[in-house]
């Protein structure tokens, strides 16, 4: 069997890690499209390197755009890619535009389409990433959705037939990461000169939080007012926005008690996170991972796809302003009780991918 995964940021890049080992091991044909919407190498080269993927056996080098034109520009490559390689299954990853031209670029050429994290909903259709998901899902023929909730989402769009729970594969690599990195220093503690303990990492770049120069402002106020340093990571869509908008944030300097940093390797964020007191964000994948690491969560938006851990308590959805500020330095939230603790599956989401993917080979 021959599988052809889809992947283009930050985010599905760690989600491929593990499976790209799963399909090693279990001997399927495992071929890599890369669309080159993360082009920076700190979100894109240095995570196949970092997490042992194998390198892409395609890179489209679509670059940024605005949606429509990244998009275009993926479908009109993925065809070649497609046809070139000739898969029993494409595989795409997540709510990106990405994963909106592999998915459609599959259904045209009739190769069997497979959504690895389907049925997330935030129900906000401003947000081009549900957009993303919810057309992506009723596309494919094979949903893997990490959680029992997203599986509910699917069952609501008459979508159950072709749904499997198999848990988050990025909790698999997480977990690695983890062990691999937990007797090592905090990065940002030793280059920032940090106390233990003593600082919120930060990551805001989505369209919603950037696009508009007064929430912006707005939200860079906020973390420079937080009663403690904030390590800002500085995605590129972040300082081009900022540029756009005449709003100053240097790559390296300090404003109030934000600190704006370059974005880290995978390793060095989750090795930073450990150590940190607190995480602010807009990512979805930020908000998982530090709730697996039992970090608290700020996220800056008005809705998550990852209800769980808002309902478990690690995560606190705000505005900018007064909120985002008192949210940020809140007390530690109580443990989860031991039933509630692993609603993102035990760390083997990937093999059972395979498995999913071979009943149906």
């Amino acid at each position: 069997m021959r599988v052809l995964s889809v992947v283009g940021a930050r985010p599905q890049f760690v989600k491929l890690a593990p499976v790209d080992a799963a399909f090693r091991a279990a001997g399927i044909d495992h071929r890599i499209v890369h669309t080159g919407q993360h082009y920076d190498p700190m979100l894109s080269d240095v995570f196949f390197t970092d997490l042992g993927i194998a390198s892409p056996d395609v890179h489209l080098g679509v670059g940024s755009g605005t949606h429509g034109r990244q998009t275009g520009a993926m479908l009109a490559a993925m065809d070649e890619a497609i046809e070139s390689h000739r898969p029993d299954w494409v595989l795409v990853y997540g709510d990106t535009n990405s994963t909106l031209a592999g998915a459609l670029s599959a259904v045209k050429l009739h190769v069997p389409v497979a959504h690895l994290e389907a049925g997330l909903r935030s129900f906000n259709r401003s947000m081009p990433e549900e957009v993303n998901r919810v057309v992506t899902d009723h596309a494919a023929d094979l949903l893997l959705t990490p959680t029992a909730v997203g599986a509910d989402h699917l069952a609501a769009e008459g979508l159950a037939e072709r749904t499997v729970v198999v848990g988050d594969v990025m909790t698999d690599v997480l977990l690695q990461v983890r062990d691999r990195v937990a007797d090592a220093p905090s990065p940002v503690m030793t280059r920032l000169g940090l106390e233990e303990g003593g600082y919120s990492l930060a990551t805001i770049h989505r369209a919603e939080n950037t696009d508009d120069p007064e929430r912006l402002a707005s939200v860079l106020d906020s973390l420079a007012s937080v009663d403690h340093p904030v390590v800002l990571l500085a995605h590129p869509r972040l300082a081009a926005r900022c540029a756009a908008h005449g709003l100053d944030l240097p790559v390296q300097g300090v404003r109030g008690s934000l600190l704006v940093h370059p974005p880290l390797a995978y390793p060095d964020l989750i090795a930073s996170a450990l150590h940190a007191r607190g995480a602010v964000t807009d990512s979805g994948g930020l908000q998982k991972e530090a709730f697996l690491l039992r970090v608290p969560c700020t996220t800056v938006r008005p809705q998550t796809e990852w209800v769980e851990t808002v309902e478990l308590g690690w995560n606190v959805l705000v505005e900018p302003g007064p909120d985002l500020v008192a949210a940020a330095s809140r007390p530690r939230p109580a443990e989860p009780l031991p039933d509630q603790a692993h609603p993102y599956g035990d760390g083997h989401a990937a093999q059972r991918v395979v498995e999913a993917l071979l009943e149906r080979a």
